[in-house]
């Protein structure tokens, strides 16, 4: 029986992923991993129910992933991240024509993430 799915996203800048997806997107760090000080980072963040894993791992992952995450509040979600007034990226909130509200923003490694959330008709 099959539970989660938790994606990899590729990183190269471990300052830049804490920029984005700590400062900005509200994540938090679940714990950090390197085989020595000198290796690349490896880490699990997550913000809700919602888990990611980074990494500066080569073969982990591509650059270039796009995630969609369903949430509730897709409103004031957006209205947090405006305020944070974060210089790199300014998503707008869209009605999309499957019947959703998104806003989709981009990692400073060319990764997308659209946060969704389903609008009753």
């Amino acid at each position: 029986m099959m539970t989660q799915v938790i994606p990899i996203l590729r990183i190269f800048d471990e300052a830049k992923a804490r920029e984005f997806y700590i400062d900005w997107l509200g994540f938090s760090v679940d714990w950090e991993h390197r085989f020595d000080d000198n290796a690349p980072l490896y880490m699990q963040i997550s913000r809700d129910e919602i888990l990611l894993h980074i990494s500066e791992h080569h073969g982990d992952a591509c650059p270039g992933a796009k995630l969609l995450v369903e949430c509730a509040g897709i409103e004031e979600y957006h209205s947090e991240l405006i305020a944070k007034q974060y210089k790199y990226n300014r998503p707008g909130l869209e009605m999309q024509f499957w019947g959703a509200k998104s806003v989709t923003v981009h990692d400073p490694f060319g990764n997308k993430l659209e946060f969704f959330e389903r609008v009753e008709e």
